[in-house]
């Protein structure tokens, strides 16, 4: 009774247009725990995380093995394959063939109003220190930028993968271990690359806002040790994006996989919001958001969800309807990925398997210790690469296949979604 009162309590008050919105904006901006659009309405955030274009996941492409699960394991696996060169040019067009402009035109006709971009900082900077803010990610982002603007959609951008790994897990590119948190000369890249970023969409009002590190400090590390040193991190970058950008929003996610909030002091910017993440819970009630609710109320911030999904479309429309109820906007992971998890169907769209992909599985997923293993293991070269090939091919949004249930238990509409693009 308590989570339902709260909800209940939490949603009237996000429900309610402020009655002092302050000065008009032309960005979205936190008012009174509230999304305002530059208009001056509340925003209900719908979206949709890229996932795996810019910093890709293996097991969204089938690899179930911790040693083929992060980008850089990927990268050093698609080499072994073909080879350095072959290896660069294929990531150039998975770069171009991922997301398209057709595919952000489908998002805006399915109904989202939002997309966050998870990046890895990689992808901005040079090889080797000293660091210069250059990459193929600049382009890539401002790409992503301009289809969006074109189409309507905000956009977050998320650092999924930061300097030294945030995380610990290969969700972060890292090494097995949040080394963020110890080494000041990560740090230190992480804080100038925000502030490059910021410098750069300060004037985009198209973007939503910047999500400094996604799922900072996994829950299996010294977390008495690490967990204090969060805030700290997160007021250097948040002092580093107002040098430059005071307009747009920034969106803090909790440690412990974007749970544990309670670490974090009340923000002093007024334009903060908390992103929060929850998969896998028995019940979709209020029960499970409580402690969200609790702390956004007694921190005087907005809530956004910035990952759920992978489950059955029961499960995501019920979840989807408690965050409404709560005024809780969301952004359900993921767009598109290969087929053949636990829930075949839980993204919006699925990529094909291209021919002789269960070879380049076999391989990832196999003893690789040594070049001897790796000789005796690895595929033929033209049928890694005719795989390859045809992986790059099938990521393309024409290539992808629909999951109508999964647009259905966000509330958005297939038929719509399908429509001929203009």
């Amino acid at each position: 009774m308590r989570a339902f009162v709260l909800g209940f309590l939490f949603a009237v008050v996000v429900s309610t247009a402020c009655a002092d919105t302050g000065a008009a904006s032309t960005f979205v901006q936190v008012r009174n725990r509230q999304f305002v659009a530059p208009g001056g309405e509340v925003l209900k955030l719908r979206g949709t995380s890229l996932g795996t274009w810019l910093l890709p996941e293996g097991y969204m492409l089938k690899f179930r093995d911790k040693k083929t699960s992060g980008p850089w394991q990927i990268e050093a696996m698609v080499a072994e394959l073909i080879g350095d060169q072959a290896a660069a040019h294929f990531w150039r067009a998975w770069w171009d063939n991922f997301i398209t402009r057709e595919d952000i035109q489908f998002l805006k006709r399915a109904g989202f109003n939002h997309v966050r971009v998870p990046f890895n900082w990689r992808l901005f900077v040079t090889a080797r220190p000293p660091y210069r803010m250059e990459g193929p990610g600049w382009e890539l982002l401002d790409r992503a930028v301009n289809w969006c603007r074109e189409a309507g959609l905000y956009v977050l951008l998320d650092m999924h993968g930061a300097p030294g790994g945030q995380t610990g897990t290969q969700i972060d590119d890292g090494r097995g271990y949040p080394f963020l948190f110890i080494d000041e000369e990560s740090q230190q890249l992480t804080v100038d690359l925000w502030r490059e970023i910021a410098r750069r969409y300060r004037d985009e009002t198209i973007v939503l806002g910047y999500e400094p590190l996604n799922e900072p400090i996994g829950h299996m590390f010294d977390t008495e040790r690490l967990n204090p040193r969060l805030a700290p991190l997160y007021q250097r970058i948040i002092a580093a994006i107002r040098e430059v950008d005071p307009h747009h929003i920034i969106f803090l996610g909790g440690a412990q996989w974007n749970t544990n909030f309670e670490i974090l002091p009340p923000p002093t910017d007024p334009n903060i919001a908390y992103t929060f993440h929850t998969y896998w819970t028995p019940q979709t009630d209020v029960s499970v958001i409580e402690r969200y609710l609790r702390i956004a109320w007694e921190h005087k911030v907005p809530l956004h969800l910035g990952e759920s999904g992978e489950n059955t479309d029961e499960w995501v429309a019920g979840f989807r309807r408690t965050l409404e109820e709560n005024g809780i906007g969301w952004c359900f992971w993921t767009y598109k990925r290969m087929a053949g998890t636990k829930h075949p169907h839980s993204s919006i769209l699925s990529i094909p398997d291209p021919a002789g992909w269960d070879k380049i599985v076999a391989y990832a997923m196999g003893p690789r210790l040594n070049p001897e293993e790796i000789r005796q293991h690895r595929p033929p070269l033209d049928e890694a690469a005719a795989s390859l090939r045809g992986l790059l091919e099938n990521i393309r949004f024409e290539k992808n296949t629909l999951n109508p249930g999964y647009l259905r238990a966000l509330g958005l509409d297939p038929a719509a979604a399908t429509k001929a693009a203009p």
